[in-house]
Parts: structure tokens; C-alpha cells; sequence
């Protein structure tokens, strides 16, 4: 892992509209080789972080007001999402967003021509993609649209491997996929990470799967960040437990974890 991160989100501040403040001084580091964590209930800000770094809040009306991304040590705040994704950090939208009326190839294609990248390229950056995608070798001809929901995400991250990327943002993985096949995700997303050193920053409200694979994690609420970790450490944790992991107990206190930056939760 290198000493510097590459990717180091400083204090930003979001707003939509110009108006909606929906981050408050959110900062996280990721480093290269590391799986993160970014943890949190709907509406917390993790979608808002992942697109603030991807360039892709400009869409929505929403800007960094305040703060700054670096990646690799430089800052993206003059760049667009398509600068981004030749830079070779790509987003995994919530929700997998797939082409429904093309093929599972014709999705996973459109994610390399953003390279272009010659026949022969394309072809082993396929089969380099089937091999880490089992699963969706054998529906390559199927329409997107009639795949199940674990085999349209697996497209997804297939389309964003097919751009060769450093960094993936991937924002929920495991919304309205069944226990198995998030175990399945997870698993491509540790071999992507180990076997082709492709860093990940995991959006998630899964804290068991999310922190059983990441090597740090962030917890944010209400648009701030009130916990930062080890991965294992906050999975001990019985506060974290309580609040994100469905554990028995009436009260919640953080007052015990570390990084801990408000005096209490919001009970949501």
C-alpha cells in the first residue's frame, strides 16, 4: 500500500440546487491496493460522495461548495466525468443501470470505448472480464434487461472493468440482491482488488459484508462522517453493532469508538 492516498477527499461541502447542503465537511482517504468502506443509512451521503468524486453531481444540479478531491495528488475539480473515467476511476451506479435493450456483450462493450481501443484489445479485455465473471459468460447474448438482478450488476462492474480503471466507485453493490449472490459480489470485488489492484470505495448500508472486506471504513450520517476505522476494529464494535448490524440492545453510545466526531448519534 502506498503512503500516499490515491484518492483523498478534504473537508467538502456539497449543495444542490445551491441551495440543499447535503455534505458537511466529509474527508476520506483511499489508498492504493485498499478496499474502503463507506457506510450509512438512505439519504446519509454516500451517493453524494461517490458522485462529488466521479464529476458526475454537475447532472444533478449539485456542486463541491466547499473542499477538494485530489486523485493521485491532483485536483479534479476543474475535470468532467469523462475526464474522470480516461483518468480511470469509474462509478458503479446504485440501482446497476444497464442497457435493458442490448446484449450483456453489448453492455459490457460500451465500457471500453472510452479507450479507443483496437478488436484484438477489446476481445482479451472481454474474456478477461468473463473469466472474473463466470456467471455471465454463459448470458453474453441474453438482452441486459431480462438478466436477474445479481447478473445485471455483475454486467455493471464488468462494463466498468472493461475501461480499466484504478479506482471503483461502487455504490451499493447488494441493494435487492439475496444474501448469496452479495457474498458472490463481494468475493469478484476481492479478487479485483488482490489479483489486478483495482482500489475500491464501497458505498453500502450492508455493514457485516461491507466491513468484512474492507480494510478501513467510514460510517457518515446526515452528511458528516462520524466514524473512521480499521474494518475489523468497527466490526467488533458493540455501538457499531447496535446501530448497523441489527445487535440487541436498548441504547447506543459511541462515546467508546474512536474518530468518533459528535456527541451523539441520530437515532433515524
Amino acid at each position: 500500500m502506498s503512503s500516499e492516498p490515491i484518492l483523498s477527499i478534504k473537508n467538502i461541502e456539497v449543495l444542490y440546487s445551491r441551495v440543499i447542503s447535503a455534505l458537511h465537511g466529509v474527508s476520506i482517504d483511499v489508498h492504493k491496493g485498499e478496499i474502503v468502506s463507506l457506510l450509512g443509512a438512505n439519504g446519509s451521503g454516500k451517493t453524494t460522495t461517490c458522485k462529488a468524486v466521479s464529476r458526475l453531481l454537475e447532472a444533478e444540479r449539485g456542486e463541491v461548495s466547499k473542499g477538494s478531491i485530489e486523485y493521485k495528488g491532483k485536483d479534479i475539480s476543474n475535470l468532467t466525468a469523462f475526464d474522470m473515467v480516461k483518468a480511470g476511476v469509474v462509478q458503479v451506479l446504485e440501482g446497476r443501470h444497464i442497457f435493458g435493450h442490448l446484449t450483456v456483450e453489448e453492455n459490457l462493450l460500451t465500457g471500453s470505448f472510452i479507450r479507443n481501443a483496437d478488436t484484438a484489445s477489446v476481445k482479451k479485455d472481454l474474456e478477461y472480464v468473463y473469466d472474473r465473471f463466470e456467471r455471465i459468460r454463459t448470458r453474453r447474448k441474453n438482452l441486459g434487461g431480462l438478466c436477474s438482478g445479481g447478473e445485471q450488476q455483475m454486467v455493471a462492474m464488468g462494463r466498468a472493468m472493461m475501461a480499466r480503471p484504478n479506482l471503483i466507485l461502487l455504490d451499493e453493490p447488494s441493494m435487492g440482491l439475496a444474501p448469496q449472490l452479495v457474498e458472490e459480489i463481494f468475493e469478484i470485488v476481492k479478487t479485483l482488488n488482490e489479483e489486478d489492484g483495482v482500489s475500491f470505495l464501497v458505498s453500502e448500508q450492508n455493514a457485516n459484508v461491507a466491513l468484512k472486506y474492507a480494510s478501513v471504513g467510514y460510517i457518515i450520517e446526515n452528511g458528516r462522517v462520524v466514524l473512521k476505522g480499521d474494518a475489523k476494529e468497527l466490526s467488533d464494535s458493540e455501538s457499531v453493532k447496535e446501530m448497523y448490524m441489527g445487535g440487541g440492545g436498548d441504547e447506543v453510545s459511541f462515546r467508546d469508538v474512536k474518530f468518533y466526531h459528535r456527541r451523539k448519534p441520530c437515532m433515524v
